[in-house]
């Protein structure tokens, strides 16, 4: 060999060796921290990422999540084989051959893209060093050098994650980092968004879908731009044809499909349960301030994917929902039509100043006004800008609708809107099974269910009631309807005579059980004469009710302002044999792991002893056999199943109510206006028999008629002892077991 031969051989293996060795100098200066920051052997076994924390129903539905990214892990088993292919087949077809770094890809990009200047000739990245990449995210402003730096480091990074995971746990790993647009992050996220579907159910065409949105989620969005989607999606199972995975007639039929979606982007204004989703969300965010994690933090509801399991089920919950909307689009319609034409409408006997003091302080109220007095608007700007008519979108019943309004003129639109709110739970438990806190999150915030309280009308007669059953008086007790007057109510001397909402029944005698079905006043009246305001309220407390309620008689005919939550928690007693269980919601509290944190369960308290629970129920019973819920049992709703309930219409038929019982189900509904100036102003719509009772009627119709819902439809237990009151009322005749009357001159 010639010395130039030998010169050149030398430069040759000089050249050669030079890049090689440079490339072992960097990985190895890499694997040292001497490009930056490694993973730590900790990170690698648990990699950081925002996590979703995710709702659960009793019946195991995602009911909703809480998220900064809307990030949901999915494992490999609860993966579609559809979807590993089609992401092999396009992304990293030898994914099983390699280590982390596919060397062949790497020689590929050299020569084809780098030399030969192909660019459609593919990446060189594996799936383990694009989740290298997700997992340690790049710095978006490095340059060309820090960029190639990091690209050494994300090798070494990928390496050491083939050695710490399974090939099935990387796969998972990836499909749980990467983002599918529409605020979906991670393939259990795309699945339910795009297909409201779970990973392991997902067809060829949707996985070819999913994997094919992680090249451009929004120029491939199968919802903005279709025609992308089909062409990508195509492009995606092609590659399955030719790896394999898909057979040549598989694909011809595939990729003639139009694309179909079931879009269901979350938001937290829309889907099952947003009032009681937001109630929870403030519940939550206080528990995850008062609970650390090990490392000492507190628990972040927004990235740390926890698992909240709740006792509303998605059915009941559903009904519930679908109830009220049956309903009220209905009433409202009636509402409007009651009020067409009136000036001051839907206020009833308001001066015009009264009601512009009142559309005044619901302006100032508004985002609108707080965003034009930190523009530095001052009071009569800003009330110009509001009475300037402006394109915007309205809620109604039929949909919403795009319309030139003032924003005056808005506020006064939306306080004709019927409001409600409504709960049910198990009497036994103490589980809530359903909550509808309004009747559209989107325009109306304000939860009913906990947050409101409204006068409660006679539906808070039955606490006087059980206050007389448990001093030993009798449902066929009989009593005359006459005037009850209470002296010196004020301490001014000013004496109270309640009367009778109608004249019916006047001077009768009538047994408490008719009393109570007709919801008259007068005899209301007589019984709280007997006890006092004092003890009612001591029965109201026992029963669960914490709400303000002053000692006065006028309680009697339910003045107090209660949440629906409240009162069907202390309803829930009579169903429970006295035993008051507090309503709960949560059941457990689990971490991202599936660690519990923190079970729950109810308070309980023995409110009233067990006779006179099923005494309550025994009048209230009558209430739906012959008195204002009459119409359970009619032609509309053939509910003919044994239960017991309470009407409740407040004054000017501002509010109205209806709480029903069943053996395993209490559930409670209001009904009015956000304003009690604004109501019906007529008996004719305007009372809980109208207003609310036709909510829980249309719920209970659906949940009996679920035959996946295991609700008793027999009758009300009986105490094992005997009774010792008669209620059999025409057993009873005209004997009264007690007879006050004669002491009191009655």
């Amino acid at each position: 060999m010639t010395a130039n031969n030998k010169r050149y051989l030398k430069i040759f293996w000089i050249i050669l060796l030079i890049p090689l060795f440079l490339i072992v100098m960097l990985i190895f200066s890499a694997t040292q921290g001497w490009l930056g920051k490694m993973p730590s052997f900790e990170e690698l076994e648990n990699p950081k990422s925002n996590l979703a924390t995710e709702i659960y129903s009793s019946d195991q539905v995602v009911l909703g999540k809480y998220y900064y990214q809307n990030r949901s892990n999915a494992s490999f088993a609860q993966l579609s084989p559809n979807l590993v292919n089609a992401l092999k087949a396009t992304e990293d077809i030898r994914f099983e051959q390699h280590s982390g770094i596919d060397i062949r890809g790497l020689f590929r990009v050299l020569f084809r893209t780098v030399l030969m200047g192909q660019k459609s000739s593919g990446g060189g990245s594996t799936l383990t060093q694009q989740l290298a990449k997700n997992l340690f995210p790049r710095d978006p402003k490095a340059g060309k050098i820090k960029t190639s730096l990091t690209k050494v480091r994300e090798w070494v990074t990928a390496v050491r994650l083939e050695r710490n995971y399974t090939k099935e746990e990387i796969l998972a790993m990836y499909l749980n980092t990467v983002e599918f647009g529409s605020n979906a992050f991670g393939i259990k996220s795309a699945a339910r968004t795009f297909f409201n579907k779970t990973p392991d159910s997902l067809k060829v065409e949707e996985a070819a879908i999913l994997v094919g949105l992680l090249k451009a989620p929004t120029y491939y969005s199968p919802v903005r731009n279709v025609e992308n989607a089909t062409n990508r999606r195509n492009t995606v199972m092609a590659q399955m044809k030719k790896y394999d995975l898909l057979s040549e007639a598989e694909y011809d039929s595939l990729s003639k499909l139009p694309i179909t979606v079931s879009y269901q982007p979350e938001d937290h204004n829309f889907g099952l349960g947003t009032y009681f989703r937001e109630h929870l969300r403030q519940e939550m965010q206080k528990w995850c301030n008062e609970h650390a994690k090990a490392d000492g933090t507190p628990y972040n509801l927004y990235r740390d994917g926890l698992r909240i399991y709740t006792t509303i089920d998605s059915r009941m919950q559903r009904y519930a929902e679908e109830a009220m909307t049956q309903h009220l689009s209905v009433l409202q319609d009636k509402f409007f039509e009651h009020w067409k034409g009136r000036k001051t409408a839907p206020f009833f006997n308001m001066s015009e100043k009264e009601t512009n003091d009142l559309l005044l302080s619901a302006m100032r109220r508004s985002e609108r006004y707080q965003a034009l007095k930190v523009a530095g608007k001052n009071e009569r700007e800003i009330l110009s800008n509001f009475k300037q008519k402006v394109q915007m979108r309205v809620f109604s019943w039929r949909g919403d609708v795009d319309t030139l309004l003032s924003p005056w003129d808005s506020i006064r639109y939306y306080k004709h809107f019927l409001q409600s709110g409504f709960m049910s739970m198990e009497p036994q438990t103490g589980f809530v099974r359903a909550w509808v806190g309004g009747i559209n999150h989107q325009y109306f915030k304000y939860d009913h269910v906990k947050e409101g309280r409204r006068q409660v009308g006679s539906s808070f007669k039955p606490f006087v009631y059980a206050l007389a059953m448990q001093e030993g008086y009798s449902p066929c007790m009989k009593v005359p309807n006459n005037p009850v007057t209470f002296e010196n109510v004020d301490g001014m001397g000013n004496n109270w005579t309640p009367e009778n909402a109608e004249n019916d029944f006047d001077g009768k005698m009538m047994t408490l059980k008719e009393a109570l079905a007709e919801s008259v006043n007068r005899i209301t009246a007589y019984l709280m004469k007997q006890f006092g305001p004092q003890a009612v309220i001591d029965v109201a407390r026992k029963l669960g009710i914490t709400s303000p309620i002053p000692v006065v008689p006028s309680i009697c005919l339910g003045t107090p302002d209660i949440s629906v939550y409240e009162m069907v928690g202390a309803y829930a007693a009579f169903a429970n044999k006295g035993v008051w269980t507090e309503p709960i919601y949560l059941t457990r509290i689990e971490d991202n792991k599936g660690n519990i944190l923190q079970e729950f369960v109810p308070k309980r308290v023995d409110a009233l002893n067990e006779e006179t629970a099923y005494l309550m129920l025994n009048l209230l019973e009558g209430v739906v056999q012959y008195g204002t819920s009459a119409s359970l049992r009619g032609s509309r709703f053939k509910l003919y199943q044994p239960m017991a309930g309470k009407t409740g219409t407040t004054q000017e038929h501002s509010d109205g109510w209806y709480i029903g019982i069943t053996p395993e189900l209490v559930s409670g509904c209001w009904v009015g206006n956000e304003d009690r100036s604004a109501h019906f102003r007529s008996m004719e719509y305007g009372q809980g028999a109208r207003m609310a009772l036709p909510i829980w009627a249309y719920y209970m119709q659906r949940v009996y008629a679920d035959k996946t819902i295991h609700i008793s439809q027999g009758p009300f237990e009986k105490p094992k002892q005997k009774l010792s009151v008669e209620i059999n009322c025409k057993d009873a005749g005209n004997q009264n077991p007690i007879d006050p009357f004669q002491e009191d001159g009655f």
